[in-house]
């Protein structure tokens, strides 16, 4: 594949890809290719992607049915019994549990789609990358800011294909909330608000840390599912889902939601790093995440743009219903909303820019939408494939999700900090407040590293 780092001879085995790669140049003249014998629509197996799964019991199972057309060749997760269905839709796919020894032995893999908990994100996607695989990782992309700011070095490092599990980058309401502020729908933005319905009772926030110590299931491998963490043990507070309301494993609401929904104004209002955060929250201890936070985040001016504040809201935290949004109409969806208010209107939108309009709906009706400027997707897991083979780069490879990310993770630092921070976006470090900046990465368990 291309833009894959191969050394020619591996173990004494000519590669896959430089041969035919080799053999086609010298020999094209008298070959017939594989798609004319097979017919319209017809891949070759040497044109397939050779694809592996890690942390495939929950997300990591959709992300692998939607890969499905190409190669499935291994599968890992660390817990036997929550992936079972996965591992038995692919059946000639090898099996794991420690990812390590999967890439370490399974010398076929193209590209890993990392969908495990955040704190294991970093390590896997960075081991995958340094043996020249192109990677497809889950949001939030890391479990801190400096793990995002390595991957995307990494990805420019290795020439490898990326891409982040935003899906909603690759919708069309995004891609016209861009279009419409661009053309002057709403005016200057100075003023955003997003939202979550998160953690909603789906996992739990401001709890303590439980005392009771039972067995670990048979078919879990708690050291490999631990990780980089700090050790503690086994308890089904924290798997299979539950991990994400916990400091040491998961990014809390923000994680979970903010790379969809902060996705947007980032976006259309090309963001960039902020200058300051603060975070009021209801935070209890030092565990797991708060109940509620109110996170804002304050941006410089960009070019023509002028200086923007961003509010974040979560666990039940809403803002003020706008006067334009008609009675009896839902502000954003079920999952939370984004309102940008500009000095001539207002763009109101589900979690991930689904179903836009400006409101009211008078304004809507009469506005003149523009003609489309950006690119529609072909879809967010094609286009990481098609770049996978050599095509244009994914929309949210990690060139713009490591920013991203970086930026959502920042709020995090504010919630932990408990005061304004003062970002200093060229250093990556904050000003004002030294003894946060511990928080920008983590100490790695020994055995464990990036």
């Amino acid at each position: 594949m291309k833009n894959r780092k191969e050394t020619t001879l591996r173990q004494g085995n000519l590669s896959r890809r430089n041969f035919l790669g080799g053999a086609a140049g010298a020999a094209a003249f008298m070959i017939v290719p594989r798609h004319v014998l097979g017919g319209a629509g017809y891949t070759s197996p040497s044109e397939k992607l050779n694809i592996a799964g890690v942390g495939i019991g929950g997300k990591g199972a959709a992300d692998v049915r939607n890969v499905n057309s190409e190669n499935i060749v291994a599968l890992c997760d660390v817990d036997e019994d929550y992936a079972a269905k996965t591992f038995k839709l692919y059946p000639r796919a090898k099996k794991y549990t420690d990812f390590r020894r999967m890439l370490e032995r399974q010398k076929d893999i193209d590209a890993v789609m990392v969908a495990t908990p955040d704190h294991t994100h970093a390590v896997i996607a960075m081991a995958a990358m340094e043996m020249g695989k192109h990677v497809f990782v889950q949001k939030p992309l890391t479990h801190n800011i400096y793990e995002a700011w390595q991957l995307t070095e990494a990805a420019r490092k290795y020439k490898v294909a990326t891409q982040m599990g935003n899906q909603g980058h690759a919708a069309e309401g995004i891609r016209m909330i861009c279009e419409w502020v661009w053309d002057g729908a709403i005016g200057s933005v100075r003023e955003v608000h997003v939202w979550t319905d998160r953690p909603g009772g789906r996992w739990a926030q401001g709890v303590d840390r439980p005392k009771d110590t039972p067995p670990v299931p048979s078919a879990l491998d708690w050291d490999i599912w631990v990780g980089p963490a700090p050790k503690r043990p086994y308890h089904p507070a924290y798997v299979p889902f539950k991990w994400r309301g916990w400091w040491d494993f998961g990014t809390g609401a923000l994680g979970d939601m903010g790379c969809h929904i902060i996705d947007v104004p980032f976006w259309s209002l090309k963001l960039g790093r902020p200058i300051s955060v603060e975070a009021e929250t209801t935070r209890v201890n030092s565990e797991t995440y708060p109940v509620a936070s109110v996170v804002r985040y304050e941006f410089a001016v960009r070019g023509d743009m002028p200086a923007v504040e961003m509010t974040w809201y979560d666990g039940g935290m809403l803002p003020s219903r706008p006067e334009e949004l008609e009675e009896g109409r839902q502000m954003g969806n079920k999952s939370g909303g984004v309102l940008l208010v500009g000095d001539k209107g207002k763009i109101l939108s589900g979690h991930n820019g689904e179903s836009p309009r400006l409101i009211p709906e008078s304004k809507m009706e009469a506005y003149e939408r523009p003609a489309e400027t950006i690119p529609r997707s072909i879809g967010h897991y094609k286009e990481w494939i098609e770049a996978c083979k050599g095509g244009k780069a994914a929309c949210s490879n990690f060139d713009y999700a490591g920013p991203l990310t970086e930026t959502v993770l920042l709020g995090n630092l504010a919630i932990r900090a408990g005061k304004k921070l003062y970002w200093d976006r060229l250093n990556m470090k904050v000003t004002n407040m030294p003894e946060a900046n511990e928080y920008i990465s983590r100490q790695y368990r020994q055995g464990w590293s990036l």
